[in-house]
């Protein structure tokens, strides 16, 4: 592996970023160079995965394109290098004062939160790492900003947050005003840093061991165009869009308010433990309901938005997504943050409706809501 980094620095291990921005970063053209990927926890099986990663590893593509059976087997290799973020502190340091041009990151539903512990001392040259991801980054960005303060840099989060790049430069440049950061440093990160708002879709249903995964043919990344904007590479899946809401609210409001309910329903029905996605497609007593919700409260949203003509299109082919035969998608992996989910991905739905069509009455997504 290389010792002086490369052009993509990713904070994530997981088995998504592994089959969507690392597999297209592998086959895309024009790609601006590998992938440095920095694990953040200690956790062993994480560490086996990340141990594994520059070796290269398989994607399994699976499922239904247009009705017909997708069967391939792809090799990645755009992982070069990967770090510790904890153990290997001083070399991720030494990277993002040297040539670093894109920041990725996937943390997790709580992968944002703040760490009280973390302080404006950990700016020192010879701190430990901070704890949190926000607080990391902020350490990076100080570090990039004192070595190349005119380099080009993008960071690009696919946290499924909406406009995740807005929310990313908002808690990142008000911790540097809690750590009383320069001011020069903080117009900096809102000035020239450029922060990308994106969208990612992927269905990554199994990890391979040590590394690697099993995803479904579809894949998109939104990404919003906007001044100084650097790609990862050239990829049919990646779409640059000046509306980037229309994609979020398909995704958001269809396919993840879909798996939401359906793993509500499961979850309130007591059923098998190991249902998968595909076997609650096929089961009346959820498939049923959420079909009701689909065309009853959710689709009158869309028209009252002028988006029912694409939301109409969008739903064939995310019926064909979530009855892929090939897919192990869990339920209870779905529900994992149950709570946290159905707030980001229903009450969206329920609030825009009381503004747009205070009549229209939506009694499954409110009992999803009020369900515990």
């Amino acid at each position: 592996m290389t010792t002086t980094g490369q052009p993509i620095l990713q904070f994530g291990t997981s088995r998504f970023l592994q089959a969507h921005v690392d597999l297209f970063v592998s086959e895309g053209e024009d790609a601006l160079g590998g992938i440095t990927v920095v694990q953040g926890t200690d956790n062993p099986a994480s560490t086996r995965r990340a141990q594994a990663l520059a070796d290269g590893y398989d994607v399994v593509v699976r499922g239904l394109s247009e009705g017909r059976p997708v069967d391939l087997r792809k090799t990645c290799r755009s992982v070069r290098e990967v770090l510790h973020a904890r153990h290997d502190w001083a070399a991720l340091r030494e990277r993002m004062r040297g040539p670093v041009q894109l920041i990725v990151s996937n943390t997790g539903d709580s992968g944002w939160a703040l760490e009280s512990q973390d302080g404006a001392a950990l700016l020192a040259a010879a701190a430990a790492a901070p704890t949190s991801f926000p607080a990391r980054l902020l350490v990076l960005l100080h570090d990039r900003w004192l070595a190349r303060p005119t380099a080009e840099l993008t960071l690009l989060p696919c946290e499924l947050v909406t406009r995740n790049g807005d929310a990313l430069r908002a808690l990142v440049t008000g911790l540097a005003s809690d750590w009383a950061c320069a001011p020069a440093f903080i117009d900096w990160l809102s000035g020239h840093v450029v922060w990308a708002n994106s969208l990612v879709d992927r269905i990554v249903s199994e990890a391979l061991e040590p590394a690697g995964a099993v995803a479904e043919p579809y894949a998109l990344w939104a990404i919003e165009v906007q001044p100084g904007l650097q790609l990862p590479c050239r990829h049919p899946s990646i779409v640059l869009t000046d509306e980037l809401a229309r994609y979020e609210r398909l995704k958001l409001f269809l396919l993840n308010l879909g798996h939401s309910l359906l793993a509500d329903l499961w979850l309130r029905g007591g059923l098998a433990s190991d249902m998968t996605v595909l076997q609650a497609m096929r089961e009346p007593q959820l498939r049923e309901p959420l079909e009701l919700a689909w065309q009853q409260e959710v689709l009158p949203v869309f028209e009252a938005l002028g988006q029912g003509e694409q939301a109409r299109d969008y739903l064939p082919g995310l019926r064909e997504r979530l009855l892929n035969p090939f897919l192990a998608h869990r339920l209870a992996d779905i529900a994992q943050n149950h709570a946290q989910k159905k707030q980001r991905r229903l009450q969206p739905v329920v609030d825009l409706a009381q503004c747009l069509l205070p009549e229209l009455r939506q009694p499954l997504l409110h009992a999803a809501l009020g369900a515990h």
